[in-house]
């Protein structure tokens, strides 16, 4: 598959042969899901927590006389049935991160890959070094392009002038090839690959 290099400026700089392996496979929803279903829930803090009839703060005085009252039956005010009683089988802190073996992780990044390229949504450009790494200037160039809510995905180290000044725009994010990954390429509408970045990613899922 053979794609048009593009320069921030919005000319060509040649063109680039997509290696079939990383863009050309049939996008596959279930190893997408899988792998995102894997991120998210990697992500997810698991602070939730409630008392239990043993946490919460009651005294342990019985609170009425067994028997005479017409009521039911109670020893504490900590019982479930009770305003501000302790909750039975609430949640409590806990990971919920799962596995997800190496190979399937690596297939959902490929197959998200190759989902952008199919969707025409893939762009490569040939470097993201600005002759003035300024903000205003690239917010235009952005605009020329029809950026709106995209991921730049660099090199082994992403260019610091271009990340200072993209850091305040909002619908672009920049990543290094280590941080590409399934959920955030899938997110924005479209994906964008230095030459660098191509390079890093062939060596990473080779």
């Amino acid at each position: 598959m053979k794609l048009d290099v593009l320069k921030l400026d919005g000319g060509k700089a040649g063109s680039v042969d997509l290696n079939d392996d990383l863009f050309g496979l049939d996008p596959r929803a279930d190893i997408l899901h899988r792998v995102v279903r894997w991120q998210r829930a990697k992500a997810q803090a698991g602070t939730h927590s409630t008392l239990t009839r043993a946490e919460v703060s009651y005294s342990t005085k019985k609170i009425y006389r067994q028997k005479g009252t017409g009521g039911a039956r109670h020893g504490s005010r900590k019982a479930p049935i009770f305003r501000k009683g302790g909750v039975v089988k609430g949640p409590l802190p806990r990971s919920h991160a799962h596995d997800l073996p190496k190979k399937v992780r690596a297939l959902g990044l490929r197959h998200a890959l190759s989902a952008k390229a199919k969707a025409g949504e893939l762009v490569i450009v040939d470097t993201l070094a600005m002759a003035e790494a300024k903000t205003a200037i690239l917010a235009k160039q952005a605009k020329e392009l029809g950026w709106k809510r995209v991921l730049i995905i660099d090199g082994a180290a992403v260019d610091q002038g271009f990340a200072l000044a993209a850091r305040n725009i909002e619908g672009i994010d920049v990543l290094p090839t280590m941080g590409a990954n399934v959920y955030d390429i899938l997110k924005r509408d479209t994906l964008v690959i230095t030459k660098a970045g191509l390079e890093a990613l062939e060596a990473r899922l080779k």
